[in-house]
């Protein structure tokens, strides 16, 4: 995993390691990185012409030992103060952004770089380091350069589509106790286990009440998604409906509608794993059947959809609900169901949002978004960007409850669980079309996604 720190946790990371060392040492060494980076981009330094913009803080120093040591290379090198910097640079091959770092606030009106690479220090001058929130005045950046752990404003939209592609650099400064990480493929890898060879159906077996008659898209997909991921048994059940023969091969177990919540905890037990609301409706009826199941469930839950209206949609809250459960539980909302459940909109730092969310509820939130925030009740947080904007499309959040679902069937914690789903999810819809995708593309993709695990 990769660790993301705060513009705060850097200052303190950095005001630490000055007790012990110098801060020019840190500073060349981050300039030196920095002038690496440039001669790759330049691809040679031989009649190469470099301009750096440089602040008056520690991004600028960086900024301004780079610019020494690619003279030293031969590349002819400009350096204009912020003050002093002309609204279109000279031409150039490059342009180092080393205006302002992670810790600056407000608006700033980067100079027009013209047809030259960008390299940023740090963070692209302009970008809030903590939200990712930008003006649109900051400069396009072709590649970050970042130190000791990414930032959040490297991760969120805007700022990570300003960065570029993005390098951590270890200069020596020590970031230990992070709490915060982004998901990589080698931490899916170590999470998620193939079958043991003794395996048999029930080993690994997911109930999923979703759906409504006439309306079961939303169950099909999550109980195929759940299928796909490795749930050697899925039982199908939508209230009030009546099971029908289509194309696929989960269990079809009928629940009466009106109060179903008694009949489908009769055989619960027998599950790893449940996911509820999907599709279910908001009808008085569900609402009170999805809050007696969840809170009388024994087994690892996801809740999804119409199940995160139903908690919310109470005089006591989801807390009430949420809180007495002795299994752990996954919710997944959206920006709105997220409003619903903390009662006010997200704000601009989704990592702390998502984090408070779930102290609060004693459940892991998985707040989805182009970065999703996985956040366990402890405080740790994991952010997944392994999707893309193909996946915001109607259904997708459904393939993506039954992943999870049948990943705490596999024995996976809850923090693991909605993790990787998110991470498989993302890297399922990145395998599927540039334009045009739907949810049920993404339910072919999934094993090959799993399959590159092994």
């Amino acid at each position: 995993m990769l660790s993301i720190v705060t513009p705060d946790e850097m200052r303190d990371i950095d005001a630490a390691a000055s007790r012990q060392t110098p801060a020019n040492v840190f500073i060349e060494r981050a300039g030196s990185a920095v002038a690496w980076a440039a001669l790759r981009m330049l691809g040679g330094s031989y009649g190469r012409r470099v301009v750096v913009v440089a602040g008056p803080g520690n991004n600028g120093a960086d900024g301004r030992v780079a610019a020494r040591k690619l003279a030293l290379k031969g590349v002819q090198v400009t350096v204009f103060a912020v003050a002093d910097c002309p609204t279109v640079l000279p031409d150039c091959d490059l342009v180092i952004d080393a205006a302002y770092g992670t810790g600056f606030h407000g608006l700033w009106q980067a100079p027009d770089p013209g047809s030259a690479l960008v390299l940023a220090v740090d963070i692209p001058s302009g970008v809030d380091g903590l939200t990712g929130a930008a003006g649109s005045g900051v400069m396009q950046a072709d590649h970050t350069v970042t130190f000791v752990a990414l930032k959040p404003g490297l991760v969120f939209e805007p700022g990570a589509a300003l960065a570029g592609s993005v390098e951590v650099i270890d200069i020596g400064l020590s970031a230990a106790h992070v709490r915060v990480h982004l998901v990589q493929q080698s931490d899916v890898a170590e999470w998620w286990e193939p079958r043991e060879a003794d395996a048999h159906k029930w080993s690994a077996a997911t109930q999923i009440i979703a759906g409504s008659p006439g309306m079961t898209g939303a169950a099909h997909l999550a109980a195929s998604a759940a299928q796909r991921s490795g749930a050697g048994m899925v039982h199908l059940s939508v209230p009030g409906a009546v099971p029908n023969s289509g194309d696929h091969e989960y269990v079809q177990r009928p629940l009466g509608g009106g109060d179903w919540a008694r009949e489908a905890l009769t055989s619960l037990d027998r599950f790893q794993s449940l996911v509820i609301g999907p599709g279910l409706g908001r009808s008085q009826g569900n609402v009170a059947a999805i809050r007696t199941v969840v809170s009388k469930s024994l087994v690892p839950t996801v809740i999804d959809g119409d199940g995160l209206f139903a908690l919310a949609w109470s005089s006591d809250g989801p807390a009430a609900v949420l809180k007495a459960r002795e299994a752990p539980t996954v919710v997944t909302p959206h920006d709105g169901e997220f409003a619903l459940l903390a009662g006010a909109k997200v704000g601009p730092d989704r990592i702390m949002e998502a984090r408070l969310l779930a102290f609060e509820l004693g459940v892991v939130v998985l707040l989805k978004g182009p970065a999703t925030v996985v956040a366990d009740p402890d405080g740790r947080v994991l952010v997944v960007t392994a999707g893309d904007e193909r996946l915001a499309t109607a259904g997708t959040g459904d393939v993506l409850s039954g992943i999870i679902g049948a990943l705490l069937a596999q024995g996976l914690s809850a923090f693991q669980a909605a993790a990787a789903g998110a991470w498989i999810h993302g890297r399922a819809g990145r395998l599927g079309p540039r334009r045009g995708l739907i949810a049920s593309d993404l339910l072919p993709l999934i094993p090959q996604v799993l399959d590159s695990l092994q």
